[in-house]
């Protein structure tokens, strides 16, 4: 069965928006968006998407709590599910705020004196849309329209949760914002929106973490994230995803950045029976940078199809691409990449680099790089690599004193370096367990 052909009903739009109490706009943004939904169809160039039934979802499930601000307030049994992920500790080291979110609603979101002092919002959606009802209709959906494609449009009628952020001009938040995103039951859908405002010389570096426990039924995670950045402002966005192998993670994310303003992706994806992330910048002025910085870790029955967009509508525009892929115990990793310059779009840059370790002759690396150059002065590049870790690699260490199970270790954290480098050390000591606890058993 297709997904569009279930049957999701405008009541079902209509129930949610009134259980959130939210303005007629944004109600007939919804009821627009499932009829766009209704005409799409599932992508046939993606992976297998046949294990996912939309009749078996549950779209969503009602805050038990209202959001709090307070972490002592957060009941007992959602705290310990969050306390795991570093909640609240993180917050007290080195956030400046964090939100978390548990199964279709935000139930905590805290901002440090400090930055709220300075006009800095992060807040739920939710929250935005009652209290920032202006802000949130002038940028909502501009970047990602419903139309987009099938997720988009699925997102858009049935979204609950989700990050708001706005960075007032030439306001820099040092230190990062967080949120967690936790899916805690089966057949559960996630469809967290998430909308970043870095105005004019401003900056910020947000980090999303999601993860769900291992059931046997599938459940789905559809996010969309749109980021404006204006002129001059810095954005990172960062994502470490460890979710389970029954979460189906099809997801939109893009930016658009105006006049020499620069966004950076970075995106780390572990687990998931399938995942399709692109992350997307569109250099819409001139001066404008992107980068994507990317690691997919496949492992069995697992397909990472994962990879990045540069839309270059501007001379004197700059874009970035690296792509890392580990695929083990028979897992697949795709690169699936476009660089688009348009005519007008002169003295523009840019650089792909693709690269793939298999861990054994099972596993499968596919690269999918679309390059659409316009323009006759375009600098353009790119390049791909696979690699196998070979048993005499293994044995060479293991000579110098390494188990086998170390010496993988290194290997692996050799080909990662590029991607770990970007991160703050705490997560950057996450990542490397990460993948410490995927690469335990692949070889041997």
């Amino acid at each position: 069965m297709s997904l569009n052909q279930q049957v999701l009903t405008l009541d079902l739009v209509r129930d949610i928006s009134r259980q959130k109490n939210e303005p007629s706009w944004m109600l007939d943004s919804r009821l627009r968006a499932l009829e766009i939904f209704h005409e799409k169809k599932i992508p046939s160039w993606s992976a297998d998407l046949s294990g996912l039934d939309l009749s078996d979802i549950t779209f969503y499930v009602k805050p038990i709590v209202p959001e709090q601000r307070s972490w002592q307030d957060v009941p007992v049994d959602i705290k310990k599910a969050f306390e795991t992920l570093g909640i609240p500790q993180a917050e007290q080291k080195f956030l400046a705020g964090v939100g978390a979110q548990f199964e279709s609603e935000v139930i905590y979101k805290s901002l440090k004196q400090e930055w709220s002092s300075q006009g800095v919002i992060f807040c739920s959606m939710e929250t935005a849309v009652k209290e920032h009802s202006e802000l949130v209709k002038k940028y909502f959906s501009t970047v990602i329209p419903p139309h987009d494609n099938i997720f988009a449009a699925l997102n858009s009628a049935f979204w609950s949760g989700g990050s708001f952020v706005y960075i007032p001009p030439q306001v820099h938040v040092t230190l990062p914002l967080q949120a967690y995103f936790r899916i805690n039951q089966q057949q559960m859908g996630q469809f967290e929106r998430t909308l970043i405002i870095a105005d004019v010389g401003s900056s910020v570096h947000y980090v999303e973490g999601c993860s769900a426990p291992v059931y046997s039924r599938a459940s789905l995670h559809s996010a969309v994230v749109e980021i404006i950045a204006l002129e001059g402002s810095k954005v990172q966005y960062t994502t470490i995803q460890n979710w389970a192998s029954n979460i189906y993670n099809l997801v939109t994310k893009r930016a658009i950045a105006y006049r020499n303003a620069q966004v950076s992706w970075v995106d780390g994806n572990f687990g998931s029976a399938v995942t399709m992330k692109y992350p997307c910048v569109v250099l819409k002025e001139p001066g404008a940078q992107g980068q994507v910085l990317s690691l997919a870790v496949a492992g069995k029955n697992q397909h990472q199809d994962a990879g990045a967009k540069m839309i270059h509508l501007a001379p004197f525009t700059r874009s970035t691409i690296i792509s890392k892929s580990i695929s083990q115990q028979g897992g697949r990793a795709s690169y699936r990449g476009l660089v688009k310059v348009i005519p007008s779009a002169h003295h523009v840059r840019s650089r792909v680099q693709c690269d793939a370790l298999l861990m054994d002759t099972l596993s499968r690396s596919d690269t999918y790089p679309t390059l659409h150059v316009a323009a006759h002065d375009a600098d353009i590049g790119h390049e791909a690599s696979v690699s196998n870790v070979s048993d005499k690699q293994l044995e060479y260490l293991c000579s110098r004193g390494l188990t086998r199970q170390q010496a993988l270790g290194l290997v692996t954290s050799g080909f990662v370096s590029a991607f770990i480098e970007q991160l703050p050390m705490e997560y950057a000591v996450e990542i490397n367990r990460l993948i410490s606890a995927t690469m335990e058993g692949s070889i041997g």
